[in-house]
Formats: structure tokens, sequence, C-alpha cells
């Protein structure tokens, strides 16, 4: 059995012999840019005065390798202040390619060099999780059948292994070195089925109430049988008299449902967004913490450039982050298009199994496997995350309790000139995640997450068994399940941007598969509801019907009450008020209250937390309220039906890298558009007292 690539210190030194220790040639030789050789003589050097002694063993090694002095310098000032190593500074940093820095360092020890490894040669089957998320050391069988241990050294090592291998010249013959990312795709393709079925299954497994594997559970079938039964056999009794009493709990349900969001509007309170540039102060309690970001790709090739330039510019040490593209192995576009760029080595790309269900919970689970951060967040391949967004979250969650798991960041629409849909998208994403959440968390109440920027305490998610891969709305899924285990979410300032559908046909496909997962999230919450409700609490479990429950019955039943008041608003103008039945007349202006109600909190709660730019976009288009709603109810009826034939099937979302049409402003420009706007205002009131 052999290893691919493999490398012999014999052939890297073209026949000659290198003594461990023994220095190399510059680092560039090997493929790296070549520094400056103009460089002045009192180039930067690096402060080693003040620093440990291991950061100091790694600057003397680096020297010795080839590495600028102005570059060392910067990574030492980034290590001391990141609380991480040159080494790793170097690696995120300074565009070393990592396979010619881990060949130069096999060169320095004399070692055999593997750039890649045969997951088959790989012995024993115990800590594959542990390298997956911290590459360290394998155990091989190498090309003559002996078993090796294959090694990811750090430059602060070094010096020890020259001297071991000097002292122990026979060590030099079960040493091999290798990187991390040929340990960690060895690892991924070795037990590549048994983790995706673990994806899979794992909340199955541990807790089948919690999933929506299955689509409705025994007790549930039987009771919904036996109602459907009763209704019929009452309605063939007397249909009128059924008909009023669906008429009448299909109108108080749609009325709960919009005086939550009534609540939330006269609750409101502007969120200002707020800067966190506040330098990371670094201490023994207090250093800057590896983050995850985890993004799920499928046939997203259009916009991975503007995705890699977006993670590029959060602000956020490159050397404490841990990112995980999870593209399916079989979109090979995706995939081909992100190794041309060439990614940092922070950046992981994961080939997530061709196996069912193929969603991006199941995605999001499989790559959670080789997480090691303590912080993770959710992206969408077309988001544009603010560069502060990491350091708000770390700070909030490091100065809320332990029980605070998740933080939901506000999406922002930057299209909305772009069709009167993704206006609308819009106002209706302004009035949820500015509006509706702020209140619901200020109240300590379950939260609906939104599909992205999710933030989580890494280890409170794993407690609770991550994603639903058989949830096609995972994020609200999540949200109740964290709140059911004692857990709680709150929302933060700084925004995601990201594009809406502009076509009518993508959005009612995304809507249906929005409306499926509710559906799903609300009889999962119902297949036990007395547990639930201990769970929740009673006022939370009844917000939450009215969340999810309400959302799903106002959109259905939204045209028969249009119906119902037509014919009705008809029969008023031709006979006398006193003439129509006094119900009728009742549940009339009940249904109009509900519909004008609803639009109004619609449009209320969107231009009301919308800053003036967003309205100015949006305001000539909220005519098409009572047509959004429409197509709303042609999501939802159509989700039904899909839900009876293909429950767990992810309605794909094309998207495509476009350029915002609203420009985002900064603290700054904001600041000096309103000192401008004041300037202006009190020139004209001068105008107008001196001319009067």
């Amino acid at each position: 059995m052999t290893l691919n690539r493999q490398v012999w210190p014999g052939e890297y030194n073209h026949g000659t012999e290198r003594q461990p220790g023994q220095a190399v040639e510059p680092l560039w030789s090997f493929g790296l840019e070549q520094p400056d050789r103009c460089e002045p003589e009192n180039a930067s050097e690096p402060d080693l005065d003040r620093v440990s002694p291991a950061l100091r063993d790694e600057v003397q090694l680096l020297k010795r390798l080839g590495f600028s002095k102005p570059a060392l310098a910067r990574c030492v000032r980034r290590a001391v202040q990141n609380a991480s190593t040159v080494e790793e500074e170097l690696l995120a940093n300074e565009g070393v390619e990592p396979e010619a820095y881990y060949a130069a360092l096999a060169r320095t020890a004399g070692l055999p060099f593997f750039s890649d490894i045969d997951p088959a040669a790989i012995i024993g089957v115990s800590g594959d999780e542990t390298q997956l998320a911290e590459p360290k050391v394998v155990r091989l069988v190498a090309r003559d059948r002996q078993a090796v241990t294959a090694l990811v050294p750090t430059a602060a090592m070094m010096a020890r292994l020259c001297e071991r291998l000097t002292v122990l010249p026979a060590l030099s013959r079960q040493l091999v070195i290798t990187t991390p990312a040929a340990i960690r795709q060895a690892m991924w393709r070795r037990g590549r089925q048994e983790r995706v079925q673990a994806a899979t299954n794992a909340l199955f497994d541990a807790r089948p109430r919690l999933s929506a594997r299955i689509v409705v559970s025994g007790s549930q079938g039987f009771v919904l049988g036996a109602g459907v039964m009763a209704l019929v056999a009452a309605f063939l009794v007397s249909p009128l008299d059924m008909l009023l009493l669906a008429h009448i709990a299909g109108s108080l349900f749609f009325a709960a449902a919009l005086m939550l969001r009534a609540a939330a509007l006269f609750r409101f309170k502007r969120r200002r967004q707020r800067k966190y540039l506040t330098r990371l102060r670094v201490t023994d309690d207090c250093a800057p913490p590896i983050y995850t970001v985890m993004i799920a790709l499928y046939r997203e090739h259009a916009v991975v450039a503007q995705l890699l330039k977006a993670l590029d510019g959060l602000d956020w040490p490159k050397s404490r982050l841990d990112v995980k593209l999870l593209c399916e192995e079989d979109d090979s576009e995706t995939i081909d298009a992100i190794r041309r760029l060439r990614p940092p080595g922070y950046v992981d790309v994961v080939e997530v199994p061709a196996a069912g269900p193929r969603t991006k919970p199941k995605a999001l689970n499989y790559g959670l496997t080789a997480a090691r951060g303590t912080y993770l967040v959710i992206y969408d391949a077309e988001d544009r995350p603010d560069p502060g967004q990491l350091r708000e979250a770390w700070e909030r969650f490091e100065s809320r309790a332990m029980n605070v798991a998740c933080l939901q960041a506000p999406l922002v629409i930057s299209n909305p000139r772009g069709s009167w849909i993704s206006a609308l998208f819009a106002l209706e994403y302004a009035g949820l995640f500015r509006c509706l959440l702020p209140m619901l968390a200020d109240r300590r109440l379950p939260l609906p997450l939104g599909g992205t920027s999710n933030h989580f305490r890494i280890d409170a998610l794993r407690q609770v068994g991550a994603w639903d891969p058989f949830n096609v709305t995972e994020d609200a899924d999540l949200g109740l399940r964290l709140y059911r285990s004692g857990l709680r979410a709150e929302v933060l300032t700084t925004p995601t941007y990201e594009e809406a559908p502009q076509a009518g046909g993508i959005w009612v496909k995304q809507r249906t598969r929005w409306f499926k997962g509710w559906l799903q999230t609300w009889l999962v919450t119902l297949r036990n509801a007395p547990g639930a409700m201990g769970e929740m609490g009673p006022w939370p479990f009844l917000v939450t019907q009215l969340m999810i429950g309400g959302m799903l019955v106002s959109a259905l039943l939204h045209p028969a009450l249009l119906l119902f008041v037509g014919l009705t608003a008809v029969k008023l103008l031709a006979l006398p008020s006193a003439s129509v039945d006094w119900s009728r007349l009742v549940l009339f202006w009940m249904d109009l209250v509900n519909i004008f109600g609803a639009y109004a909190c619609f449009l209320a709660m969107g231009g009301k937390a919308m800053e003036r730019m967003e309205w100015e976009a949006v305001r000539r288009r909220v005519i098409a309220i009572p047509l959004y709603w429409m197509m709303m109810t042609v999501a939802a009826w159509r989700a039904v039906f899909d839900l009876s034939r293909r429950p767990h099937f992810w309605e794909k979302t094309p998207h495509a890298p476009l350029e915002p049409d609203m420009p985002v402003e900064s603290e700054a420009e904001i600041t000096l558009r309103h000192l401008r706007a004041l300037r202006q205002a009190i020139l004209r009131r001068s105008v107008e007292i001196w001319s009067g």
C-alpha cells in the first residue's frame, strides 16, 4: 500500500542527505512569494524582548527558513494581540502556501514529506473526530509495509524534534511530516458513510419526538382522522352552523396572531447599529476565541468569489477563524470554483456525501463534526455580513449568562429597487428582524430563527442535537428546540446584507419551502402538546402557536376572508343593514379589521423599522401588499400539498452575484448626513424669520 505524492529526503535534496537542524533554502525557492530584495538594512525587526520564549524560538526558526523581518514583525505583533503563535499568523495572513511550508520543515528535520495521504493507509479507528478538528498525528502503513507516524509539526517543537532525531537516528525511519489539510482530507474520506449517517439520524435516534422525520405520528394521525370524521359528520347534519363555527374560529385565530404583531409594533424601540471597533484586550481569561463559520453551498459557483470576499472582510483575526464551506460531493462546479480562487488556509472545503435527505441542515450537521470554534455562525452563500458582526456577537456572549445560547443578526435586503417583490420582501424582513424578533427577545419568548446569521455557543448547539436534517425550515425548529431545553436567543444590531428574489416563480418556491418547514415545526410542537407546554411554559407555548400557526392559518384563509368580506359588502349595498343577519355582520367587521389590520401591521412594522433610504426605495410599491399576501396564500397551499408528497424535499433558491442597489452607510456617514440636514433646516428657518 502506498501513499500519494510522497517525497523522501533524498528526492528533496536531489540525492544529498540533509542533517536534522541544518539550514535550508529560503521558502520562496519552494514556490512562495519572494520578499523584496531591496528592503533597507534597518527594516522592521521583531521585538523579541517582550515576548515569550516560545515565540522567540519560532522567530529564530522562521528566520532560518528565509522569512523577511517585516513579515515576522507583523506576525509577532498579531500573535501577542491574538494569543496565538507566530506560525499561525504567518499561515493565516502572509500568503504562505501550507504545503511548501511543511515541506520546508520536513527538509529542516531531514524527514520524508507526504503532501497527500491515502485513507486506506491509516491504522486504527480511534481519534478520527479529534484529527478532523485538530490534525496533528496519524499512524500509517508506508510504502515498505512498515508502520510510520505522520506528524504535523509546529515551529515551536522543531528544535526538540531535531534534537531527538540527532540522538536517535533510527527515529527518522518511523516519522514522516505532512500537512493539516492532508490529514483532514484523509479523515473526511475515511468513515464518510458512518459520519453522514450520524449527521442524518442522530437527532431522530436520540430524541425521535423532536424530529420531523415522521411527518405525523401515530397519535397525531388518530386524532386528526377522528377530528376530520367528526367535522364531516357535523357538517352533514348542520352545514350552516358548522360553516359559522369554522369561520368564527378562523377569524379569532387570525385576530390573535394579528394582536401579537400589533404588540411588537407598539413596543418597537429603534436599535441603532453599533460599531464594535474596540481592540481585543488579551488576558489569560479573555483571548479572542476561535470562531467557526459554516456555509452550506449547492450549485453556488456564481457567488463563490463574492462569498470569499465577504469572509475576508470580517473584522476578526484570521488566525482565529475556522471557515467550513460545505459542498455536495457531486457539485463539481462549486468545488472547482472555490479551488480556482485558492482560498486562504483557514478555509476548509468539506465534501458532503450525496445521501438523502439532501438538505442544508444535514450538511451543517456533517460539518459540525470538525468545527473547532468556541462559537459558530451560519451564513448563506449570497450573504455579506457586516464586518463587525463577529466582534459584537463575542462581546454579547461574554456579557450574557450561559443560557443565552444563540444570537440572531438582522437580515437586511440590499436590492429593494429590483422589483416590487424584492421591495415588499425588504419591508417584510425589516418588520420581522428589527421589530418582531427584538420584542420576543426582550420578553424572553421563543425566537423562530432566520435561516442565516445565527451565532451559537457551540457546546449548547451540540447539547440540543444541532439541526434536524428532515426539517426544511431548520432555523425555526432549532430556535424552539433551544427554548424547550431551557436556553434563550437574543438579537444583534450589526446586519447581514442579502438579495431577495425578484421573480415571482423563485419567490413562491422559496416561500413554499418555508411554509412547509413551519408546518413540520408546528406538527413537531403539537406532537406532545402537554409536554411542550410544560417545557416552554403556558404563555411562551401560546405565543409559539400564534407565531407559527397564526402565520400559516392567516395565509391559508386570506382569500376566503376576502371573498366573504366582498360578498357581504355587496349584500350590504343592495339591502339595508337591518336586513342582514347579525352574525354575518359581526363576522364582516371582524374580517375587515383582520384583513386591513394585517396589511397595516405589515406596512407599519416594516416602515417603522426601516432607515430613511430603505423606505424611499419601497414606499411607492406598498400598494402591491394585497397582491403580495395573495402570493403567500399560493405558497401556503402549495406547501400543504408538497408536505404530503415530498415532505423532506429541499426546493433550491438560485442566487447570482448582484451589486446592492442601496448603498450601505457607515455610522460616520449617517451622522454627517443628519448634521447637514439639521444645518439646512436651521438656515431655512433663519431665512423665514428674517423675511417675515
